[in-house]
């Protein structure tokens, strides 16, 4: 009888292990990446175009000639 409890223990702990679970892919949200909007404005060509402005002023108004 107890030959007969022991392997009915045996078993029943085997059997336990052998159902404890699997490996499982763990569950992963996505990532939410949240892109601003840019506006279209004029900031990028209004520093070029003062820039041409002032070269132009420059160039206008070098006259070293001395005046009467």
């Amino acid at each position: 009888m107890k030959k007969i409890a022991a392997a009915a223990l045996i078993a029943a702990t085997a059997a336990t292990a052998a159902n404890a679970g699997a490996l499982v892919d763990p569950i992963v949200e996505p990532v939410v990446i949240v892109e601003e909007a840019t506006t279209s404005s004029s900031a990028g060509i209004l520093i070029p175009l003062m820039l041409l402005v002032l070269l132009g002023v420059a160039l206008s108004g070098g006259n070293s000639s001395p005046s009467p």
